[in-house]
């Protein structure tokens, strides 16, 4: 969930579940799951979300 609370676990969904099962958390599956639907890579779904998200919080 360290997506979400910045707890630095990113394979902890925190009780709370994963966010492509239906649940509240961003986890680390969630990436490797976009990658892998998108034919891209974890790191480039990570990377396309983290500049988008630069670019929307203008940083």
């Amino acid at each position: 969930m360290c997506y979400n609370c910045g707890c630095n676990l990113p394979d902890d969904n925190m009780g709370k579940g994963e966010l492509s099962k239906g649940g509240g958390s961003l986890v680390e599956h969630d990436f490797e799951k976009l990658g892998k639907d998108w034919d891209m890579t974890t790191k480039e779904a990570k990377k396309n979300t983290y500049k988008l998200l630069k670019k929307e919080l203008k940083l």
